[in-house]
Parts: structure tokens; sequence; C-alpha cells
């Protein structure tokens, strides 16, 4: 018996029928395990919008607030079939190419199988939601205007203008339901220590009205970036002052000038500002007062520069220091360079005039000191009643002269010949 089993075990042909048998058995346990039914969830199955640029493209809509990104899926059927699936290669797709105009809607969905999936004996038990809710808007396009500050520090002796943007409006282009919050593109840009103009290429954030960001989702727009500079201006203090004609005894040496404000500060191009040591209000001729003198002019400013200071005006006080002023009474009157041809009579006698002085001077000087000249140079070969201006010399007394304007009258016709 031993020898009849010891010789079935060493034949061959028993383990060819034995390794038959297993392999059919193995077979028919694969087989019913891969055919039998499976069920199983799957979340986050991303959902597929087909058909969006056809929509945009010949329909100028576009989608927008769509409620849910991701879908959860049970599918049953074959286990081999199944097991083969996952959340990344299953798609929930909807085709919009269809919708044809705007409004909220509710689409149901198609749920699509890998390439090469036999759905035959695959069913989708349940869809988590059912349907996607989401919004058909018109697409539209708005400028908005391009906005910024500087966030950096100035060097010490510059000043920064209002900060200029390139382009200074931006085009969008997107869904009226998003654009119209957007209020404005603002622009954030800086560095430490500017010593001079700063330009720098940098992105920009939508804002709403109420200056909070907006999304840009299904927003494009005409730039990506903007070129913000920051235009920068040298500071320098500058002088006031005036022009003294000097006369009448009155030199600078005896002349109190007082200015308010004294300076004024302007910002402008280093160039411009290099040579520029005073500003000049007016010329003020000393002859034309008697002790003192005020007045306000206008601070005259090159439109390059800027007057930092915000001051238009100043007040200008001169006043003559040390010396005095006394009357006399002309009656040497003259005229000089009469026309050849013509003659000058001389209808004014005599000519009250003020002179200033020092008190010394003044008390030395007699009336046969003084003498008035009209100069005829301008008359030309003019004839009849004239009122020309007279210069009053005080012989012998450098340090005094007449204060104002003084005229005398003269009658001018043609010489007998």
């Amino acid at each position: 018996m031993n020898s009849k089993i010891r010789k079935l075990y060493d034949s061959r042909a028993f383990w060819v029928i034995v390794s038959l048998i297993i392999s059919l058995v193995i077979w028919v346990y694969v087989s019913s395990v891969e055919t039998e039914e499976f069920k199983q969830t799957f979340r986050g199955v991303r959902v597929e919008l087909v058909g969006e640029t056809l929509l945009r493209d010949s329909k100028n809509l576009v989608i927008t607030d769509m409620d849910t990104s991701t879908v959860t899926l049970e599918v049953i059927g074959p286990r081999r079939i199944v097991a083969a699936l996952n959340s990344d290669n299953i798609y929930a797709q909807i085709d919009v190419s269809k919708l044809s105009r705007a409004a909220y809607t509710s689409q149901q969905y198609s749920v699509i199988f890998p390439d090469g999936t036999d759905t035959t004996n695959l069913s989708v038990l349940r869809k988590t939601p059912e349907t996607i809710n989401f919004m058909v808007s018109s697409q539209t396009k708005k400028s908005v205007q391009v906005r910024g500050s500087f966030d950096g520090s100035i060097a010490e002796g510059f000043t920064a203008e209002t900060p200029v943007f390139e382009p200074a409006t931006i085009t969008l282009n997107g869904p009226e339901a998003y654009l119209k919050n957007v209020e404005y593109a603002w622009v954030t840009f800086g560095k430490e220590d500017v010593d001079s103009t700063y330009t720098v290429e940098t992105g920009y954030t939508l804002m709403s009205a109420d200056n909070t960001p907006c999304s840009t989702t299904g927003i494009t727009a005409s730039d990506d970036v903007v070129t913000a500079t920051l235009p920068l201006l040298t500071l320098k203090e500058v002088p006031l002052g005036i022009n003294l004609i000097e006369g009448a005894g009155a030199t600078s040496e005896n002349t109190k000038i007082t200015i308010e404000p004294d300076s004024v500060t302007l910002a402008g191009d280093s160039k411009l500002l290099a040579g520029m040591n005073k500003i000049i209000l007016a010329t003020i001729d000393l002859t034309d007062f008697t002790t003192s003198f005020t007045d306000t002019y206008t601070v005259p400013i090159d439109n390059d520069l800027r007057n930092t200071t915000g001051v238009t005006e100043a007040k200008v006080t001169v006043e003559i220091v040390g010396l005095e002023t006394r009357s006399f009474k002309v009656t040497n009157i003259s005229c000089a360079n009469v026309t050849e041809g013509y003659q000058a009579e001389i209808i004014t006698q005599s000519l009250d005039v003020t002179l200033r002085g020092s008190p010394d001077s003044l008390s030395q000087i007699k009336d046969e000191n003084i003498r008035a000249v009209a100069d005829l140079t301008d008359v030309n070969e003019s004839t009849g009643t004239y009122m020309p201006k007279v210069r009053i010399y005080v012989d012998g007394f450098t340090d005094v002269g007449a204060i104002g304007e003084n005229t005398i009258t003269i009658e001018i016709e043609r010489a007998n010949g």
C-alpha cells in the first residue's frame, strides 16, 4: 500500500491533475470575489464645467458664485471595477455651453468615470448634493483709477510730491457682479532714506468703496503691474530781500530793513536751487519817503519751484536812522538841454523842497546852496506849457538830498531868428 502511494506521489500526472484542481478552485474564488457587488463612497469629487469658453465667446456670459466645487458620490458595481476608482479620477461634469441668459440657476451633473471603465454594471446610488447652484453673469469691462501711497522714509533735505502711477487707470474684464464692487486699484511701495526720485514696478490690490480688498476671481486686467514713481525735490531755505536806491542822504548804512517773514523754504530741482541765494521782493527808492516806509509785496516764485511754507506775501519796513529833514525855498531854478532853436521860459518862481541829511549838515545849508534843474532832453522840438521834473542839487553837501518828486512849470516856444 505504501508502495502504491509513494508511486502515486512520484507520478508527474498526479501533480498535474492536482495543480489543475487548485487553479480551478482559485479561479472560481477570484471570479466570485471580482464579480461580487461592491458599494463605496467617494468624497471630494471635483465639479468640472465644460463649455465655458463657448459661453463666454458666443454669449458674453460667465459662471460665478458656484456653491460648491466638490460632491460626494456613492457608487455600486463589481468589486474589481469599483476598487479601481478614486475621488481623483471621477468627475461631476456640467455642460454650461447651452445656457442662454444671466440668471441664478441649479443644474444637474453627469458622473464621468475614467476612460476605459466598464460602466455596464456600475451605478451611482446617491449624489450629494444632487444639483450644483451657480450664477450665470454678464461679462463686462470697467476702468478703475490707480491710487497708492509711499511707505518709506525721505532723506533729510528733500521733500516728495504726490506719487505718480503708470498706467493711471487699469481696465478690468469680468462678471458684472464682481466688477461692481471694485472701486480702485491700490499700490503700496517704499524704500528707506530716499534721496532722489524713486521708481519701481509693483503689483496692486483691487479695493472696494469701503477700502476693503476685493476678490480677483474671474477678473482679468489690462496690466498686472504698474510703475510707481515718487518724485523727489530738494529743499532750500532762501532769504527774502530788497534792493535800495540810495539818495537824499540815506544809504544802506543808515537804513534799517525789516522783512516779515525773512525767508521761505522752496522745493525743486537741485540745479535750479543751487544758484538761488536770495529772493528780491522790490526795489525801494529812499528818496520817496521821509523817515519810514511800509508795504506788502508778493513773494515771486519760479513756476518750476514749490513754496513749501505757503507764504505768498512779505511785509517790508524801511526806516531811516540818524537823519533829519528840513524844508527850504529854492529860487535858483534853471533848465538844461533846451533844444537848439527853442527857448524855455520858467513860470515857477520858487519851489519848496524837503532836504534830508545829518543834523550838522542841515544846519549849515542856506537857500542859495540849493539849485533846481529841469532836464529838457526829452522835450525835443515841442512847444507849449510843460511841467518837467527837476533835480535838486545841494552844492557843497554830498550827504544831503531832496525827498520826493519836484516839478516846475515852463513855457517852451521857438526862439526868434
